[in-house]
């Protein structure tokens, strides 16, 4: 489970900021005892719905070993 610090960050975020989470904790918060090389689809789904709790999408960037957090911004 998520840190309540995660809930208010992703809370209060502004539009076009992002939060980046490694890819253990990753695995650690959203799919503990899963398995992390790679990443589970069960740790990467939740961390997407978790996100869209807070209007916020998600992306794990496997290049990089980190998902990312971040409010979209609606078309001008």
């Amino acid at each position: 489970m998520p840190p309540d610090d995660l809930d208010k960050t992703l809370a209060a975020m502004p539009l076009r900021v992002g939060t980046y989470v490694p890819d253990d904790l990753l695995e650690d918060w959203f799919a503990p005892g899963t398995g992390m090389n790679p990443v589970s689809e069960d740790a990467l789904k939740a961390a997407e719905a978790y996100g869209r709790r807070f209007e916020c999408e998600f992306k794990y960037y496997p290049e990089r070993q980190e998902g990312v957090f971040w409010k979209w911004v609606p078309a001008i």
